[in-house]
């Protein structure tokens, strides 16, 4: 364990290093937060009574998947998984006495969490200070707030455990590139990252909160907003777990079997 901790702390370390790359982030995500808010604005007022939840947890929701955009965001991979699998580089790792699956696992955490120890403060403070109901309201209650932060760590296992599942699929193909764009694109769709999940139809969000998707930001986000009941919480709760064991046992076996084929230049 204290070998994966090692390279967790060098890898977020070193993503705290980009300073100038997480002040534009900062001001791009602000930017972008702000100009959905206020589509959704027009939205409301047009029928307020139409949406399944109210415009300042809505509102609450953009900046809070804003400020962990890091956290949750599918398409945000690392390129050097990818060259390595690709280019051969893999038979560097091989070589050393550690799991290849958890030495990834702990680097892909470290990077998204040190991206969001960079952007996600600047975004939470200056949406506090927007006013109201445009900014970022306070939690529903101490045990929302509670339970938010357990669901938020929870969905970044998740998360991460789904990039996993790309990495370990790029083994079987010749390019990441397909599995990358197909994949990035139906997570970020069907995990709510474009739209809600309850803004979706009663009978496809029903289907959509069963699915491990929305088992990432879904979930904590709607906690914070107090848009879920406690008895729906524990559910959702329950079910991230649950999907989080599946997808990294699945991971791990994908990972066993691409490691037993894996050939670099012929050896």
């Amino acid at each position: 364990m204290k070998k994966y901790l090692s390279f967790f702390r060098l890898r977020f370390l070193m993503g705290l290093q980009y300073r100038a790359a997480a002040a534009a982030g900062v001001l791009t995500q602000f930017a972008w937060g702000f100009m959905e808010i206020m589509m959704y604005r027009a939205f409301y007022r047009a029928d307020a009574a139409a949406f399944p939840m109210s415009f300042e947890a809505t509102a609450s929701y953009i900046w809070l998947q804003q400020a962990f955009l890091a956290v949750f965001a599918a398409w945000m991979l690392e390129s050097e998984i990818f060259d390595a699998i690709k280019n051969g580089g893999l038979a560097y790792e091989l070589c050393r006495p550690i799991r290849i699956y958890n030495m990834w696992f702990a680097r892909s955490a470290a990077n998204r969490l040190s991206r969001a120890a960079l952007r996600c403060m600047p975004i939470l403070l200056a949406a506090a200070f927007v006013p109201r109901p445009y900014g970022l309201s306070l939690p529903a209650s101490p045990m929302h707030f509670f339970l938010f932060l357990i669901t938020l760590c929870t969905g970044l296992a998740v998360t991460v455990s789904f990039s996993m599942l790309i990495y370990m699929l790029t083994f079987f193909t010749i390019s990441p590139q397909g599995v990358q764009i197909l994949f990035t694109s139906c997570v970020e769709f069907l995990a709510g990252a474009i739209v809600p999940i309850p803004f979706f139809p009663e009978k496809i969000g029903r289907i959509l909160e069963l699915l491990p998707f929305a088992s990432m930001q879904n979930v904590p986000l709607r906690i914070y907003s107090g848009s879920m009941s406690l008895e729906e919480t524990a559910r959702a709760a329950a079910l991230q777990i649950a999907w989080l064991i599946v997808i990294t046992a699945l991971g791990k076996w994908l990972c066993w079997t691409a490691v037993r084929r894996v050939t670099v230049q012929g050896g």
